[in-house]
């Protein structure tokens, strides 16, 4: 594969060449994703601001005028981007390889299982077993190192929202055993 695909030059992809590894992602299929998903978004708020009404009350705007003009330029935005990537679509784009898609993967996945733990097990715990796996993983830091900022960062996150703020965060079945 040549500089040109990879986003040095004009970025039109051929494939010749191209291991598995470094064989591009064309652009078209994640736009018309992205754009479809945001039109569903802005369709569903545009149908709940009108239920809640759009227009004007004695007080001001009601509750939905907002997020309908909101709803209609997101839903705009989404219609323009359809338009153009199927108006391009014998113009191949890179989006990015599959290798660097594999490298997004490798912050993602961690990222999936994070939420699902913030669930299981307090948003604290979460936040140190996430803190900890990517110090070790993607930074090679050293034990101490990567604990004193795994357990840190979580505590001082709960003295600043718990204490400072009085915001309770999800917690898990450790706080309710130190009794928070």
């Amino acid at each position: 594969m040549n500089d040109a695909n990879h986003g040095a030059g004009t970025g039109a992809v051929d494939g010749a060449g191209a291991d598995r590894g470094d064989r591009p992602v064309a652009t078209r299929w994640p736009e018309i994703v992205t754009a479809g998903v945001l039109a569903l978004v802005a369709v569903l708020v545009i149908v709940d601001s009108l239920r809640v009404g759009i227009g004007w009350a004695d007080d001001g705007p009601r509750a939905g005028y907002f997020p309908f003009y909101i709803g209609v330029a997101l839903l705009a935005a989404s219609a323009w981007t359809l338009v153009a990537q199927l108006r391009a679509w014998s113009r191949v784009q890179v989006f990015a390889t599959r290798a660097e898609l594999g490298r997004v993967l490798t912050v993602l996945w961690p990222l999936v299982v994070y939420v699902v733990l913030i669930k299981l097990l307090g948003i604290y715990v979460a936040s140190a077993i996430l803190i900890g796996f990517f110090m070790t993983r993607h930074g090679r830091h050293r034990w101490f190192v990567t604990a004193g900022i795994a357990l840190g960062v979580p505590l001082a996150f709960f003295l600043v929202f718990e204490r400072w703020f009085v915001v309770p965060l999800p917690k898990g079945p450790l706080e309710a055993l130190l009794g928070f």
